[in-house]
């Protein structure tokens, strides 16, 4: 098994990838996007964290965290929302995936990849190469042709705080390479 070593830095701002098992295309639905919605606001409530930016895809999603000062447990977050949203899912929208042995050995539902992907924010230049890249997603996977077009974005906040231009995006496909 892979050993994993994450980055703990409290009061530290995170840019994270979670995925969906076997890529399933459920967070944009309209079921899915409020199960994960109310799992979200639930746990940010318990565990507090700031939603720097987010864009959902059919079978991801991008953020990026802010943690208070003094926290850096972002996996419990994590573990939490992943958890309710889950239970949420499986009791109104049915099962996900076919259960592999491993999950049924383990009890774990076909929703969610185990694994998930987080970066430390170094920098200010960082923390917008990443706002842009979490913005542009859509467009890089071709679900949309222009940024502004994609629903569910913080893109639109951004643009209403005058940080965007409603027309951003043009050919930055290049620039976009932060991780996935």
């Amino acid at each position: 098994m892979p050993n994993y070593h994450r980055v703990f830095v409290e009061g530290a701002t995170y840019f994270f990838t979670v995925v969906t098992f076997n890529r399933l295309p459920l967070l944009t639905t309209d079921e899915g996007r409020a199960i994960l919605h109310d799992a979200w606001l639930e746990v940010q409530g318990r565990f507090p964290f700031r939603t720097v930016a987010v864009c959902l895809l059919p079978e991801h999603l991008h953020c990026i965290w802010s943690l208070p000062e003094g926290e850096a447990g972002y996996p419990l977050r994590w573990k939490e929302i992943k958890r309710l949203f889950t239970r949420s899912y499986l009791a109104l929208v049915g099962p996900g995936e076919e259960r592999n042995t491993s999950r049924l050995k383990q009890g774990e539902a076909a929703i969610w990849q185990r694994r998930y992907w987080e970066h430390l924010i170094r920098d200010e230049a960082d923390l917008h190469r990443h706002m842009d890249y979490i913005h542009y997603n859509p467009v890089k996977h071709g679900l949309v042709q222009r940024v502004v077009d994609w629903p569910w974005s913080s893109f639109h906040r951004y643009v209403r705080m005058g940080y965007y231009e409603r027309d951003w995006g043009g050919a930055l496909e290049e620039e976009m390479r932060c991780g996935e």
